[in-house]
């Protein structure tokens, strides 16, 4: 094997074409809200981490549990990249008609590139937080938020910071 490239090959790189069951795919005997995603800072250096913070909430009559995703976007880079990468995740309890605040980080490894070597890039970029990958359609109702940021600064070699 010469190609090592993943386009192709891979639902993450397949254009618009949905995977059949994608990752977080299922049922849940409840229902849940998201709402209030704040990144900060909006704007970061290049090496610097990204905080964020959502609010999930119960609004079925069941206690349940649900996977909380992060997914990352780059609106432009200089090499082929996936549609969206999975770069947080966690498994959440929220007991019938409660609401919980859940933190995350984003470390700045988790936004470079292979371009002969890993590399971080400035621009923007677009975070989705729900209970699947943006753009499912399932028969679950679920709801994807979505939020840009900002990186500044010149490109570099990720071991550079």
């Amino acid at each position: 094997m010469e190609n090592y490239t993943m386009e192709g090959r891979t639902y993450r790189y397949y254009g618009q074409e949905a995977p059949l069951y994608p990752f977080g795919y299922g049922l849940s005997y409840t229902t849940f809200q998201y709402r209030d995603l704040v990144l900060s800072p909006p704007v970061l250096p290049i090496c610097a981490n990204l905080s964020v913070s959502v609010v999930l909430e119960n609004t079925g009559q069941r206690d349940g549990e649900e996977v909380v995703q992060l997914y990352l976007r780059w609106e432009q880079s200089s090499v082929p990249v996936p549609r969206w990468q999975l770069v947080a995740f966690r498994r959440v309890a929220v007991p019938a008609g409660r609401e919980t605040k859940l933190f995350f980080q984003v470390a700045a490894e988790q936004r470079a590139v292979w371009a002969q070597d890993w590399r971080l890039e400035s621009g923007t970029f677009t975070l989705f937080a729900g209970g699947q990958q943006p753009g499912q359609q399932t028969r679950a109702p679920s709801e994807v938020l979505s939020a840009r940021f900002t990186v500044t600064g010149a490109a570099r070699p990720l071991r550079g910071c």
